[in-house]
């Protein structure tokens, strides 16, 4: 008798690309392939993106971040915008429509991003619940988007720094959102015993 493994949940994600001068095309948006490429490789479900490209204007960073969390997407990530330049206003942004905050995953990626610059402790990223949907500030470059999604690994392989992904399926979990699985090679989601889901 052949065990029937459960199909994973289908999921759709928001990814908001926040830069004044990519949305009105003086350079190619770099932000937005990257959170893809790396969800395509971090998770086993069927993915749909709502992918978006704005100025930094905390009204349109809101209204963006409502319309993504009303259409439907458990998840949103931003990037961009998180610095403490004049026109860095993400993090204020996306405050503004919080129902709670989650400051570990701010904490965590300011401590990844240590490992690499000083100047890390410059970002502002948050990360924020509205209803049943996780909203979360990541840094504008694609290589520490990677760092702080995976966390950093040892020579030999091993997690050295837990990257703020591995975190994010049982946050999910209880707020009521789909089942998130993880390729483990890239990232490793934790869940309790209990949380794990079972094969039926």
């Amino acid at each position: 008798m052949t065990e029937d493994i459960q199909t994973p949940d289908p999921v759709r994600i928001g990814i908001v690309s926040i830069s004044d001068r990519a949305s009105t095309g003086v350079y190619q948006d770099q932000g937005l392939p990257a959170l893809q490429d790396w969800l395509n490789r971090a998770l086993k479900n069927p993915l749909t993106f709502d992918a978006r490209l704005i100025p930094d204007e905390a009204d349109t960073i809101s209204a963006t971040l409502i319309e993504l969390v009303d259409a439907g997407c458990s998840l949103v990530l931003t990037t961009g915008g998180t610095g403490p330049a004049l026109r860095d206003v993400t993090p204020e942004a996306t405050m503004a429509v919080a129902h709670k905050t989650m400051p570990g995953f701010g904490e965590q990626m300011r401590q990844i991003s240590l490992a690499f610059v000083p100047t890390a402790i410059l970002s502002r990223q948050v990360a924020v619940i509205r209803g049943q949907s996780l909203i979360i500030n990541l840094p504008g470059q694609p290589k520490a988007i990677a760092e702080t999604l995976e966390g950093l690994k040892n020579p030999d392989g091993t997690q050295k720094i837990n990257g703020i992904f591995a975190a994010v399926p049982y946050c999910i979990d209880l707020i009521g959102g789909p089942y998130l699985e993880t390729n483990d090679e890239v990232c490793k989601g934790f869940r309790p015993k209990s949380a794990v889901r079972q094969s039926r």
